[in-house]
This record gives C-alpha cells, sequence and structure tokens, in this order.
C-alpha cells in the first residue's frame, strides 16, 4: 500500500530531474529559451501524473475502507440481532418453565394443576417446533411449480374462516379478474400458502370482531403485490422495524397466545422466493395495519 503511494510521486520526480538536466544542459540565452520551457513543462507533466496517480490512489482507498466500515457495521448489526435473539429466548423459555416448576411443586397438594402444566408444555413444544422449522427454511432447497395466485389465496382464506380465529369475523379477499387475472407465479406452492396463512391469521389475532380484515391482490408490472390489511388498533411506530425479528413480541401481543416466531418465518419463505414484505401501520385516525408482500412474476432460481 505504501509502495503504490509512493509511486505516485515519480512522474513529479521525473519532472524534476527532466527540469534540472535541460536547465544544466543549455544556457540561458533568449534563442535557447525555448528549452527552459520545456523543462518547466516537463515538470507540470510530472506534477498533473503524480496528482492523477494519487487522486485515484486516495479515491480507491477511501472506498476500501467505507467498505471494510460497511462491512464491520453490518457484522455489528447481525451480533447486536443475535443478542437480543437469545434474550427473548431467554425470557420465552424462561416462563412456561417457571410455570412448569411451580405447578409441579404444587402438584401433590393441589391434582387440579396438571392441566396448566399441559398447557406449558405445548407452549413449549410449538416454541421449539417453530424455531426447527424456521432453522430448516435456511437449507431445504424449494420446490418450485407454477401457482394460480388467486386460487391459493382463495383457499388460504377459507382455511382461517374454518379455523377458530376466524370464524365469525369479516374477511374479504379482494382478487382482480377483468380485464385480466393475476398471472402465475413460480413459487413453493405449500411454504406461500403457510406464508399468506400467518400473516392473515395474525390480522385476525390482533383486531376485534367488529373489526375488518381484507386481502387484496394486484399486478404491478413483473409483479404481484398482496396486502393483507385490517383495521386494527396498529403498531406503535418505534416496534415497526422489528416485528419481522426472530421471537419479537410488541405491546400489542401481551396476554395474547404466540411464540414470536410467525412473521419471521414470513419474511423469509418471502425472501426464499427474491421477494419482499413490508408493513406500515397508523394508530390515529384511519387507524390499521397493511403488510405488503411483493413477489416475482418471473421464473426464479432457486436460493
Amino acid at each position: 500500500m505504501r509502495l503504490r503511494a509512493a509511486l505516485g510521486f515519480l512522474p513529479l520526480l521525473l519532472g524534476a530531474a527532466a527540469l534540472l538536466l535541460l536547465r544544466r544542459s543549455f544556457d540561458p540565452v533568449p534563442i535557447l529559451q525555448v528549452r527552459i520551457d520545456m523543462g518547466l513543462l516537463a515538470l507540470f507533466t510530472g506534477i498533473a501524473l503524480s496528482a492523477v496517480w494519487l487522486s485515484i490512489y486516495f479515491a480507491r482507498r477511501a472506498n476500501r475502507m467505507q467498505r471494510d466500515f460497511g462491512i464491520a457495521r453490518e457484522r455489528l448489526k447481525q451480533a447486536e440481532a443475535q443478542r437480543r435473539f437469545l434474550r427473548r429466548l431467554d425470557h420465552e423459555l424462561k416462563n412456561p418453565l417457571t410455570g412448569i416448576r411451580a405447578a409441579l411443586a404444587n402438584l401433590e397438594s393441589n391434582p387440579a394443576v396438571l392441566p396448566d402444566i399441559q398447557h406449558q408444555v405445548d407452549r413449549l413444544t410449538r416454541l421449539t417446533a417453530g424455531l426447527r422449522k424456521l432453522a430448516d427454511l435456511e437449507e431445504i432447497p424449494l420446490e418450485y411449480e407454477k401457482v394460480d395466485l388467486g386460487q391459493l389465496l382463495q383457499e388460504t382464506v377459507d382455511a382461517v374462516k374454518a379455523h377458530p380465529s376466524g370464524n365469525g369475523r369479516n374477511l374479504r379477499l379482494v382478487v382482480p379478474s377483468v380485464p385480466w387475472p393475476l398471472p402465475e407465479i413460480t413459487a413453493d406452492r405449500d411454504l406461500l400458502s403457510l406464508a399468506f396463512f400467518n400473516l392473515i391469521e395474525n390480522a385476525m389475532k390482533y383486531t376485534a370482531a367488529e373489526d375488518t380484515v381484507e386481502v387484496r391482490a394486484i399486478e404491478q408490472a413483473r409483479h404481484v403485490q398482496v396486502e393483507i390489511a385490517d383495521t386494527g388498533p396498529g403498531i406503535p411506530a418505534d416496534e415497526l422495524p422489528r416485528v419481522f425479528e426472530e421471537l419479537y413480541r410488541g405491546s400489542n401481543a401481551r396476554g395474547r397466545e404466540g411464540s414470536g416466531l410467525g412473521l419471521a418465518l414470513v419474511r423469509r419463505i418471502v425472501e426464499r422466493h427474491t421477494g419482499m414484505v413490508t408493513v406500515r401501520s397508523r394508530r390515529d385516525g384511519a387507524r390499521g395495519t397493511v403488510f405488503a408482500v411483493t413477489l416475482p412474476v418471473t421464473a426464479l432460481v432457486a436460493k
């Protein structure tokens, strides 16, 4: 690195040497004044070349330092995300284990605590199953096929309506049919269905019986976008950037069953399909939340 920087001064040194050589070789008489000017020209040329070389060198060095800084910053973010994940995992495991320990201590005197023990065991089972599913998504190959997105959404909405959380709720689906239907996409049908089921069920879970949940889809250029919108209480602005993190549960989740893995699972499924999932929310006025999934229409390469 130092050698490259030193090479930047080479044209300057050559120009200076040329100047001294020309000054010593010729007498400074008027008729030879042009030779002295040639020496100055060589010097200025050397200065210019050195300036160009050094500017390129320092520009590349600055870019390299900026890239290294970006990599280091990303590693710090990943490390912090991992620490948050471990803290949440400790919390999620500690609560049911504490409940089981307390119930076992009272088991002999109060056999009625057995259902509570079973509840906590079921909670741990769901948590570990969710973590395993999330880990498997990083490695398993996806089974791509042509998928009729409108049909898939209809089947998913029907499945949610048949679920206890969707019983009697105002859940509607809006899919275009004219002048043409949604295009087919290339996707893993089962995983994509799971992602949409999680998003719709999540909307049902965090809204009241009188609220509306709407699933709508549109085509945008070479992409399709599916939105799951609700008229619920909304998500606090400071929690929006973290809702897709593993085991994260916001203030609205208190008192509700869940592992905090559903949205993380959605994000990973969508990313494996080279898509993107975003969220926007309002808590005042026309309040509510909209999760938007954007997927490419073109054929995908397995990732």
